[in-house]
């Protein structure tokens, strides 16, 4: 019979917790919306470190990913975000600035981990040796935990921006291209926070 056995969550750290080495779990969020920085997490956690309900970002719902974010903050050795501007990423493009935004949370870390995987394809130029593992998110713990520390740091931040550009819907949309924030694009016209490298195309496409 095959083994019905969920996998275990932790399977990639206990490899190196074995050896008394700690481990960062690196992610982001934010590389598609038109407008709003692209942010970076790192998290360590202790040997041993679980957080209940730590998952993909995408599969939980708001208010689940900021009771989970409070644990992390609790359970983690260290958490570290890192951000890379509007200016940034309409300069750098979105791949180069999301590198910049995972090194800046590396090397934000309060301690240095022994070894770092990434979720996803490996990356170029980060500047930290790394493991990348394709659905990280979903499969590596520490890298779940990450994906949901930058979702709710990024959350924040667009809400904050909300209050001071309102109008665009970013508490909900997030800056993502949703019909309200076209349409506001239309009626408001853009904001210092707009992407215009991506506002550009798709706002073409939506008049």
């Amino acid at each position: 019979m095959p083994d019905s056995r969920p996998p275990d969550p932790l399977e990639y750290e206990r490899r190196f917790w074995g050896r008394e080495l700690l481990v960062a779990g690196v992610d982001e969020a934010g590389r598609g919306p038109l407008a709003g920085p692209v942010v970076a997490a790192a998290v360590v956690l202790p040997p041993g470190g679980f957080v209940d309900g730590a998952d993909d970002s995408k599969r939980l719902g708001a208010a689940a990913r900021e009771e989970i974010c409070a644990r992390i903050l609790r359970t983690a050795r260290g958490v570290s975000v890192g951000a890379a501007s509007v200016r940034e990423i309409d300069r750098n493009n979105i791949l180069r600035a999301t590198t910049l935004a995972m090194r800046r949370a590396l090397d934000a870390l309060p301690l240095r981990p022994d070894r770092v995987v990434v979720d996803g394809l490996p990356v170029r130029e980060l500047g930290w040796e790394h493991d990348a593992v394709v659905g990280g998110d979903g499969l590596v713990h520490s890298v779940a935990c990450a994906s949901i520390v930058a979702k709710v740091t990024r959350d924040r931040l667009m809400a904050r921006l909300a209050r001071r550009y309102p109008g665009y819907g970013w508490e909900r949309n997030m800056g993502y291209g949703t019909g309200e924030h076209l349409a506001a694009i239309r009626e408001l016209g853009v904001s210092p926070h707009h992407r215009l490298t991506f506002v550009g195309p798709q706002f073409t496409l939506e008049l």
